[in-house]
Parts: structure tokens; sequence; C-alpha cells
């Protein structure tokens, strides 16, 4: 049995193989969540219990918009799937599909701001309201970054299909696999987060 010692080493051994956009982009989730974290703690001090009543009710934007990001993680665990089974076309077609459902969840988030302001909850109201603005702003912007990384791969698995030699190259670099690893992890850290703070708005409501 390893002892503390090595296990330490090990995992310093672990590091210095990652690829440096592996790290960057492990470093980067790190980072966001302590954000949120952070900001997760001032939205529950602020008194979460502002909300109840009042007839005020938890945006059916904000409930239909997780449904879709929690499907458009579904097709992004897919995507790795497809490119261990070289099925090109599908992984395109899952990334495409993914990027649809990234890109409605965001117009979602936008029009729960809207039923937020309806219901009198905005920036010049009690601080818990302003923080619903703020942690979703926050992750949307978060979410943008990896919408424009599936553009960038979508483009490029698109000129790849039409040359059967940079299909076959694409398939059997280490770099290619790594790239969709990546972007199916982020995404998939994006889907957590926002299931976090949308349980923490249904409480506060």
């Amino acid at each position: 049995m390893m002892n503390q010692k090595e296990q330490r080493l090990g995992w310093f051994q672990r590091i210095e193989q990652m690829h440096p956009y592996e790290t960057l982009l492990y470093l980067g989730m790190f980072g966001s969540g302590l954000i949120f974290l952070f900001l997760t703690v001032a939205f529950l001090a602020s008194g979460v219990n502002q909300l109840e009543g009042y007839n005020r009710h938890i945006p059916f934007s904000f409930l239909a918009s997780t449904f879709l990001l929690v499907l458009s993680g579904y097709y992004a665990t897919k995507m790795r799937l497809y490119y261990q089974e070289e099925r090109l076309d599908k992984l395109q077609s899952a990334l495409f599909t993914t990027l649809i459902l990234g890109a409605v969840f965001t117009l979602l988030q936008f029009l729960g701001w809207k039923e937020l302001s309806l219901m009198g909850i905005d920036f010049k109201g009690i601080p818990s309201g302003s923080f619903l603005y703020v942690l979703s702003g926050i992750h949307i912007f978060h979410l943008l970054g990896a919408m424009i990384f599936a553009l960038i791969l979508l483009a490029q698995l698109n000129r790849n299909q039409k040359d059967e030699v940079k299909s076959l190259m694409l398939v059997v670099n280490p770099f290619e696999k790594m790239r969709i690893r990546l972007f199916t992890v982020y995404w998939r850290f994006m889907d957590a987060i926002w299931l976090i703070l949308f349980l923490l708005f249904v409480i506060s409501f």
C-alpha cells in the first residue's frame, strides 16, 4: 500500500505529464469553482428567504433552460464515444446539437431575467434578487467560452470530413482526442455548476 509521500509524488507526476492546455483548463475550472463558491456563500448570506412570498416563483425560462442544459450534457458525453468509434458524422452531429442546446439555454436565461424583472426582482431591490442575475450571468459568460470552442471544433470537423486523409489523421491524433475530452469535461462542469445554482434558486423562492 502506498504511503502518503508516494501518493503525493504520484499526483505531481500526473500534473507534470499533463498537456499545457489540460493544465490550464483544470486550473481555470478550479478558479471558476472558487468564484461560484464565494458568490454562492454571499447569496446565502444575503438572506434567500427575502424572495419568499409575494406571489413570486422560479422563472419558467430557468426551468426550461435547465432541462436543455442537462440534455446538452448527454450529447456532449456521446461525443467521446463517437470519437472512439471513429464515427465522425455522429460526432459532428452531437457537437452541433450540444452547441444549439447551449445557445437556446443562453437565450432562455435572458428571458428568465425578463421574468424576474416583471416580478419586481432587479438590481435595485433586495440583495438576494441581485445575486440571481450575477450568478446566472457569470455562468453564461463561462458557457459562452465553451460555445466558441465548439464552433471552432465544428468548423474543423466539417473541413476534415471532406478529406479522407485528414479524417484519418483526426481520428488517430492524440491531441484531437484530448481536445474533445477537455470540451466534454468542461461542458459537464458547467452543467453541474448550473444544477447547483438552480437548486439554490428554487430554494430561495
